[in-house]
């Protein structure tokens, strides 16, 4: 507040705008070097932690405890290569010019100090390591090389958890004031440096997490600090955002998507921060999956649900044809997705096909997201062995998709499950026997230990690694063997989550004006300055650095402006 005698007494010493992970991991820096701090969000108190609640929790590590037990040789080296490769960084001078100095930061903190660190915070993982996003099968390319996915337990909310209770206890302690439903309309730049935020009061709206609230106004707010820091989100629910930015590069933008992120993932402080001279690099860059499901039990609008694949079920077009590798389950997200919007005999469908067996869903399908994993959210270790190792049938969620879910059929013989199949879509472009005639030829591959067949080489070269041999791949089997049924169909659509340009940022988590110099006491964490100098990932990631990155943005952007309102 502005007094007349012309000083100015600050509300807080930082203004934290965004309650989501990388907000919060950001205000605990900050409250526990004694710094006080505004914490500013357009929800209620019920959404503490943002989207990373809904996360399955994963974190990527490099040689860590959990990887050497099960005979993976990782490193600093190897990681790296992974990363540059996926990266693809081709504007150094410019937009990746911080972006790749921020990769490799984190690629150094994954194979340092994080796991560690997550310890302190009471952060603990399964004893399994999966091996998400396995590749371009280029050695200088896109993917993992080795299994690198640490799930925590608790899932994301459990990693959310300790810093939801630091902020709590910094509230009880005077040093931390929430400001739930305050939206951010306007960056206070004044004289080149960061001096607060102003904004929209929003009404009252006790929705529970992850619902969408309204946006009724009852007022305006303007709070003043000698810092400001952005973690605000991306773009995943706001699908206009996500069209305008499409890149040709991916072809055309489907006209029908499901949402992987709820309702508040607007991305409105992205084009907010432009307006007050943020410079915003890379928004051509994004992370869309194609293995998108409609919730049959949804909580926000259009709420959809990813499958984690294991390698074994079949991937088809919406005309019925397999894809080429590398589109194979779990290997090369926006490689399928860059086919499936590129070609122009399909480009005109927003869905694609999954066809499996009964023993493969039961072996290799779980689900993406907090609440499709309560045995490992609730930390759960019984229920997590019972369910997962002993059990038998599929994991009770995705045996409740398999029941519930618009986008699931199931048939005794293949003739049946295309006609099922087909009455799923507007018109029938499936047919059967062009379908039959690709399996088969497939099925054929099995009868000895090596293949021609890529997939089947993926899924022999996966099965030597123990844990996706113990419980994420399925004995290599024909796919119309009765004995593995019945058969299985998947409709699958592309699920919107997350975008990978943003605000960019010096190491300090600085953001950047439009001429390239930091703005004073301006600072961005999290998805909204794509994880870290505007876009640390490239042009894709590796899984499990969503989170991490959050948490890596998060604490840098927390400590730096710790120092600076010293």
């Amino acid at each position: 507040m502005r007094h007349e005698e012309g000083t100015v007494a600050m509300d807080a010493d930082v203004i934290v705008v965004g309650a989501g992970l990388a907000g919060l991991v950001a205000a605990s820096e900050l409250t526990s070097r004694g710094r006080r701090v505004a914490l500013v969000d357009q929800e209620n108190a019920a959404n503490l932690g943002g989207q990373a609640f809904w996360s399955f929790g994963g974190l990527f590590l490099v040689d860590s405890p959990e990887q050497r037990r099960l005979g993976i040789k990782d490193s600093l080296d190897l990681a790296w290569n992974d990363w540059q490769g996926s990266a693809g960084f081709d504007r150094v001078d410019d937009e990746d010019s911080w972006a790749v100095r921020w990769a490799r930061a984190y690629v150094e903190f994954a194979a340092g100090e994080k796991r560690a660190w997550l310890e302190t915070h009471g952060i603990k993982f399964l004893p399994t390591v999966g091996w998400a996003e396995r590749g371009d099968l280029r050695a200088d390319g896109h993917g993992n090389s080795v299994p690198r996915f640490h799930i925590a337990w608790g899932t994301g909310t459990g990693v959310v958890e300790p810093f939801v209770r630091y902020a709590k206890q910094a509230a009880r302690d005077g040093l931390l004031t929430f400001h739930h439903r305050h939206q951010v309309d306007e960056l206070v730049i004044e004289d080149g440096s960061a001096r607060g935020v102003r904004g929209t009061v929003l009404a009252e709206d006790n929705s529970p997490r992850g619902v969408a609230s309204n946006r009724d106004r009852l007022g305006e707010f303007e709070l003043t600090a000698k810092a400001v820091v952005v973690t605000t989100g991306g773009i995943g629910a706001n699908h206009d955002i996500v069209r305008r930015h499409w890149p040709e590069r991916l072809g055309t933008p489907p006209t029908d998507m499901v949402t992987g992120v709820p309702a508040y993932v607007d991305g409105r402080m992205l084009d907010i921060s432009a307006q007050a001279g943020v410079r915003l690099v890379n928004r051509d860059r994004m992370w869309h999956y194609t293995e998108g499901l409609q919730n049959w039990d949804p909580i926000w609008p259009g709420h959809g649900i990813r499958i984690l694949p294991g390698p074994s079920s079949m991937w088809f077009d919406a005309l019925g044809r397999r894809l080429p590798d590398p589109c194979l389950p779990g290997y090369d997200t926006l490689g399928t997705l860059k086919h499936l919007r590129t070609d122009p005999d399909i480009a005109g469908y927003d869905h694609s096909w999954f066809i499996l067996t009964q023993k493969i869903i039961e072996k290799e399908f779980a689900l993406s997201g907090s609440e499709q994993n309560p045995d490992i959210t609730s930390k759960d270790r019984a229920g997590f062995l019972k369910e997962r190792v002993l059990g038998k049938g599929a994991p009770g969620p995705v045996a409740a998709f398999l029941r519930h879910g618009a986008d699931f059929v199931t048939a005794p013989n293949l003739e049946q499950l295309v006609e099922k199949m087909n009455q799923l879509t507007d018109k029938a472009l499936l047919d059967a026997a062009t379908v039959r005639r690709q399996i088969e030829a497939r099925d054929l591959q099995i009868a000895n230990p090596y293949s021609k067949d890529s997939q089947v080489q993926g899924i022999r070269n996966a099965r030597r690694y123990i844990g996706d041999r113990l419980g994420r791949v399925a004995t290599p089997h024909r796919i119309l063997d009765p004995a593995a049924g019945p058969l299985i169909g998947v409709k699958l659509h592309i699920l919107t989550r997350k975008t990978l340009g943003g605000i960019q940022t010096d190491l300090d988590s600085r953001a950047l004006g439009a001429d390239g110099t930091p703005i004073e006491g301006l600072y961005a964490a999290g998805e909204v300055a794509g994880f870290g100098g505007g876009g640390v990932h490239g042009y894709n990631a590796l899984e499990g650095t969503f989170l991490g990155g959050c948490l890596f943005s998060g604490r840098t952007a927390g400590r730096a402006a710790a120092r600076q309102t010293a």
